[in-house]
């Protein structure tokens, strides 16, 4: 990267909440404050374009930032939303340990000047589609666990009205499912991913679908990456001539969720992964440890097929 094509970039940092956004950077004008509406991130998109070299720095809050996300994308400012434990560590490292609105746009903006963090790309919008809907799928299933869990104990009162709530949740969830046949069958790019994902044994629709809209990266990665985004790499804690146990930490947790009933079911019936599973319980790995290391295993070889789709699948 040319040097000084890197001093003329403005880091404009962005604390988002779900009603405003505050704002930090050395750019003239700039409001300390303005609203989460697309008025508002329109008057503000313009005036950083007319400034020119300026990229946007915010953290991922669950949804706030998706208007702000797509005015940059659509308008060709560059945007990178962060991990909020990294931008966290980040202000600890500098002993900030105060935390306010104003304070984290600042970080923000601190931790774009320091690290130059690749802009996010946009996502094609069959992949937004699958996101959302995949979204509300896990919501609709956590509370048709929970709603089943209260029906074992209800009052025999109350039994029509979980098993009436229970009904509703089994539609939704059927319409939610359609919906998600219709996206995959009108993307041709996103059918084909999970086609070649469902060859693998272990590795059904629902589970593949899941799993590409929590990784969309997934067969662009090294082996690395794609663990590590899952939070799948287990991390060293040595020190002098002490070795501790290595652990996982951080990544998506979404991934791993998707990832975890192929594995289990890839462990009994899937060649490459069974085999392997089965010599680290001889080894006298604990179930769980080797059902982790055969999720990372998985993983990398579905991230490998993406990559280079070979002839026939394990």
């Amino acid at each position: 990267m040319n040097p000084q094509s890197v001093h003329r970039v403005c880091y404009l940092g962005a604390d988002i909440a779900q009603n405003h956004l505050d704002l930090h950077g050395e750019i003239p004008g700039l409001p300390p404050r303005i609203a989460n509406t697309k008025t508002a991130l329109s008057k503000l998109l313009k005036q950083l374009l007319h400034q020119g070299g300026v990229h946007i720095i915010c953290e991922a809050t669950g949804g706030c930032e998706r208007l702000l996300v797509a005015a940059c994308h659509q308008a060709g400012l560059a945007i990178s939303v962060l991990n909020p434990r990294q931008v966290r560590d980040f202000a600890r490292a500098k002993g900030q340990l105060a935390k306010t609105d104003a304070i984290d746009a600042r970080i923000l903006c601190a931790f774009g000047r320091t690290f130059a963090p690749s802009p996010t790309r946009p996502l094609p919008s069959g992949l937004l589609k699958l996101a959302a809907f995949t979204a509300r799928r896990q919501q609709l299933i956590a509370m048709r666990t929970a709603e089943s869990n209260r029906l074992r104990r209800a009052d025999p009162l109350l039994l029509a009205f979980h098993r009436s709530l229970l009904r509703s949740l089994d539609k939704q969830l059927e319409l939610i499912d359609a919906a998600l046949a219709r996206i995959v069958t009108s993307c041709p790019r996103l059918h084909a991913k999970i086609t070649t994902l469902t060859k693998v044994k272990g590795m059904g629709p629902t589970s593949a679908i899941a799993l590409i809209a929590s990784l969309p990266e997934l067969g662009s990665l090294s082996k690395n990456q794609a663990a590590s985004l899952a939070g799948l790499a287990p991390f060293n804690r040595d020190s002098g001539l002490f070795r501790g146990q290595r652990h996982i930490h951080g990544g998506r947790i979404n991934v791993r969720s998707a990832l975890y009933m192929p594995a289990l079911v890839a462990s009994r019936h899937n060649p490459v992964i069974s085999s392997f599973y089965l010599r680290l319980r001889s080894n006298g790995k604990p179930p769980k440890l080797a059902l982790t290391a055969s999720m990372r295993k998985l993983l990398i070889h579905l991230n490998s097929l993406l990559k280079h789709p070979p002839l026939t699948h394990a």
